[in-house]
């Protein structure tokens, strides 16, 4: 998604680029049981380093519809380069005022995390997915292992930190479905190495699609963006997470910036009640050198904003029932970027993603409503 698709579209065939992964590390653990409350403390081993290539990537999809995978090993890969938390949810009716104490009707800790929440989504869409990032030695880590290899995410990339503790959010749900979130970032913030090793560069060079977020140092967002752009591989940055000024070095190695209404306004400093509010907030984001602008408006639905072209909206897909909207966003970022790089259209993308966003709001929890992809093809051929 850039001024033309010439910019973004995968370039070297997976079958053409270098597959050395000489330091790939590999998980120590195999943890298939659900994720819930009252995890055991307990530390992780740490992960062995063997050298190993990518594996097979077979995806199997009988859908006729919307130009599914292929179903071939030779798809580059979707990798996602971000955070990972345990969210500590706690339902509530409302938001308690200042000073105030108010109790929860229940509490549970799940995983999430931006990173992990997208990565997870595109596994679930039979895409196969990589995931770089980090977790501390400790019992969240072990939630977020079990939520990623559960969601079919290859976790080699995935390291254990000594001295940070995983990260994690506190999630306040209200009945209405809406969420308030407070985040500790732990290791997603602390504990990075200087330089990214090149063992994860080469994973991000060989690509497909690159997913970033602003849930860790944009320092490490700068160097994953910089690999991708030598190698010719797409980036989306996800705008949620730090509220600081991205960088526009970062900026200018992005193809995609993806906020949603909020983000926009803090980013631009802009006000974006109205669309045509919204059109002059993306307009100064192509100043900054972002050439395409996908915004997520919430119950308006979605618009994709190309320099030089008239913007393509996307209403949005009706939910059955609305029970927590946290994953909504990382789906529908994720899902597009899996659509993207199938090669459908940009309509074709925007409604892809819309249905599968429709899916995730009816389930609790940000990982745990990841749509399977047969569901939103379903969907999308029942409306």
């Amino acid at each position: 998604m850039s001024g033309s698709m010439t910019s973004i579209s995968p370039s070297t065939p997976w079958t053409q680029r270098s597959q050395s992964n000489s330091n790939h590390r590999q998980s120590a653990v195999n943890l298939k049981s659900p994720t819930n409350l009252s995890i055991p403390n307990f530390i992780i081993p740490s992960r062995r380093k063997n050298p190993k290539s990518f594996p097979s990537l077979i995806v199997n999809s009988t859908t006729e519809s919307l130009n599914q995978p292929t179903g071939k090993s030779t798809q580059a890969p979707l990798v996602v380069v971000g955070s990972a938390n345990a969210d500590i949810y706690v339902e509530i009716d409302r938001l308690p005022k200042e000073g105030e104490t108010v109790s929860a009707k229940t509490g549970q800790t799940l995983a999430g995390g931006k990173g992990a929440n997208q990565a997870v989504c595109g596994g679930m869409l039979s895409y196969p997915t990589y995931f770089v990032g980090q977790i501390g030695k400790d019992a969240h880590g072990k939630l977020i292992i079990e939520a990623l290899e559960g969601g079919g995410v290859h976790i080699d990339h995935l390291n254990e930190v000594s001295d940070e503790p995983t990260g994690h959010a506190v999630v306040m749900l209200q009945s209405d479905g809406q969420n308030s979130i407070i985040i500790v970032g732990g290791a997603n913030m602390c504990g990075w190495p200087e330089n990214l090793a090149n063992d994860d560069l080469e994973t991000v060079k060989n690509a497909g699609i690159v997913l970033l977020q602003r849930e860790i140092p944009d320092s490490i967002n700068i160097q994953v963006a910089k690999a991708a752009r030598s190698a010719g591989v797409p980036v989306i940055l996800d705008a949620g997470g730090m509220d600081s000024p991205i960088p526009v070095e970062l900026l200018k190695h992005v193809d995609i910036l993806s906020p949603n209404e909020s983000e926009l306004a803090r980013l631009t400093g802009m006000e974006t009640e109205s669309f045509e509010q919204i059109s002059l907030a993306v307009a100064k984001c192509h100043q900054l050198g972002v050439k395409e602008v996908l915004v997520k408006l919430g119950g308006r639905g979605s618009a994709l904003f190309t320099e030089g072209k008239e913007p393509i909206k996307q209403s949005i897909i009706e939910a059955k029932k609305v029970i927590d909207t946290t994953g909504a966003g990382d789906t529908f970022t994720a899902a597009y970027a899996v659509a993207f790089v199938e090669g459908k259209t940009k309509v074709e993308c925007l409604r892809f993603a819309a249905a599968a966003a429709s899916l995730c709001v009816q389930v609790k929890g940000a990982i745990p409503s990841m749509p399977h992809r047969k569901a939103v093809l379903d969907l999308l051929q029942s409306i």
